[in-house]
């Protein structure tokens, strides 16, 4: 891969392990690796799917490249262009945009939102922020306070600017099936809004990104919206990002889909051709099993370095969660944000059991000048003498000095570096770590796909309202 590649560094974990340990596992992993590839090809065949692989929700794999295929044949009818097409109307027609959503239907945008933009954005004017929306989230909880601030906000701007592109808001509701309570009420909600503050572009502003058939595409037949967008089967909700639902309100923040979708298809002719002593997704599995089968680490800790990674880590926590967490087995993730979690639970990994494998997520160069640290005549606080050094340095110093102080006590620690916070990198961030869980649960024998356990509080929560 080239230098604006991913890259993941194990060198100090290895050196806990035995020699030649990853070694063992080649072969292993490669028959996961070539298991998770059949798996598209059984899915593509339209043959029955045995029920040792039911649910087999393999389409993700291929996803980025159909889509970038599709757009070089049918260029603007292709569904990439029908995507920036929407998203640049929301993003003329509306100041605000709410995306109604909850776990794989939410996560991923706020990956990318909190990733790509600046973490005052809401706070800009509509000039600072390049005519780009401001984007709130909501469906993501059941917290009447929470969503009646956000409603009270969205409408006191309404009847601020009322001719305005400043008062619009809007909508776009992602739910495959519509059945999942958090966002259909919030949808309910939010709705409401729309329809009386802005009756005559209600069609317009709200855009639902929906299966082919359910709740919320009966409602949206109904409702005659001006666009809806499909959820393809065969790729569930964690595995969605690289879909609709992670696409539209990419482009309507005003980002580069092609270039997210071009990084994930780059992962993806990586992990089909690398060998595998230079396959990132491998290598990474292969560590991440060796030390939770040889000597019991079974939290894997993201720790996100800077500010703008932490959303990346709890999008990943749910990966690897309702993946991997069946059967009474599967790795804790536990995302942290450093150096904020240094003064925390820092104390933890140094000292603590020694059942974590410590995975630093670095975020690269920045994207602005760095600060340095100022000279001053008051000098009580001996700072001078880093005057000149950069706050980049200073982040490293910091990296380099915690992976120092693990290292002396043995406690593992590998470096996932991203080149710089881009869509293309994050686009090769998302689907190694998605191929990788998939390879994992292959490798372990646990189907990745599917989520019965969260389905047991769906039913129950909807028996306890009386809703049938």
């Amino acid at each position: 891969m080239s230098n604006e590649s991913l890259k993941y560094v194990p060198d100090a974990a290895l050196k806990l392990l035995p020699a030649g340990r990853i070694g063992v596992l080649r072969d292993q992993l490669l028959s996961a690796a070539e298991e998770t590839l059949k798996d598209v090809d059984l899915w593509q065949s339209g043959e029955p799917i045995p029920a040792a692989k039911q649910p087999l929700d393999a389409g993700f794999i291929q996803w980025p490249e159909e889509l970038l295929a599709d757009l070089q044949i049918n260029r603007d009818k292709s569904l990439v262009a029908r995507l920036e097409v929407c998203g640049d109307r929301l993003r003329e027609a509306a100041d605000s945009i709410v995306v109604l959503g909850i776990g794989g239907s939410y996560m991923g945008m706020r990956a990318m939102f909190e990733g790509l933009r600046s973490p005052y954005h809401n706070e800009q004017c509509r000039k600072t922020r390049g005519g780009i929306p401001r984007l709130y989230f909501e469906g993501w909880n059941v917290d009447s306070d929470q969503q009646q601030v956000l409603l009270n906000l969205l409408e006191q701007r309404a009847d601020q600017h009322p001719d305005s592109i400043d008062g619009r808001t809007s909508v776009i509701v992602i739910s495959k099936s519509g059945g999942t309570l958090e966002a259909a009420v919030a949808f309910r909600t939010f709705r409401e809004l729309i329809e009386r503050k802005f009756p005559k572009l209600a069609k317009s502003l709200i855009v639902p990104v929906t299966g082919d058939a359910g709740r919320l595409r009966n409602l949206s037949n109904a409702a005659g919206y001006e666009d809806v967008f499909s959820i393809p089967d065969g790729i569930g909700g964690r595995f969605s990002i690289l879909t609709a639902v992670g696409l539209l309100p990419a482009a309507a923040n005003g980002m580069n889909i092609r270039a997210l979708l071009q990084g994930a298809a780059d992962m993806t002719e990586h992990f089909r051709n690398a060998p595998f002593e230079e396959n990132i997704v491998l290598q990474y599995v292969a560590v991440g099993h060796a030390f939770e089968m040889d000597l019991g680490m079974t939290t894997r800790v993201l720790s996100t370095w800077g500010s703008k990674l932490e959303a990346v880590g709890l999008w990943y926590d749910q990966l690897l969660s309702e993946s991997l967490g069946k059967h009474e087995r599967g790795a804790t993730p536990l995302t942290v944000v450093n150096t904020r979690d240094l003064h925390s639970r820092g104390q933890q990994h140094q000292e603590g059991r020694r059942d974590k494998l410590i995975t630093n997520l670095l975020p690269g160069r920045p994207h602005k000048p760095p600060i340095t640290v100022p000279k001053h005549e008051l000098d009580q606080d001996q700072l001078n003498q880093l005057a000149g050094v950069t706050m980049p340095r200073i982040l490293q110093a910091a990296i380099d000095g915690t992976n120092k102080a693990y290292a002396d006590e043995q406690r593992p620690t590998t470096d996932l570096v991203m080149p710089s916070i881009t869509e293309h990198a994050l686009g090769q961030l998302f689907q190694m770590l998605m191929l990788a869980t998939v390879v994992e649960g292959r490798l372990v024998g646990t189907n990745p796909y599917g989520q019965p356990g969260v389905e047991a509080y769906k039913k129950n929560m909807q028996a306890n309202l009386g809703i049938k």
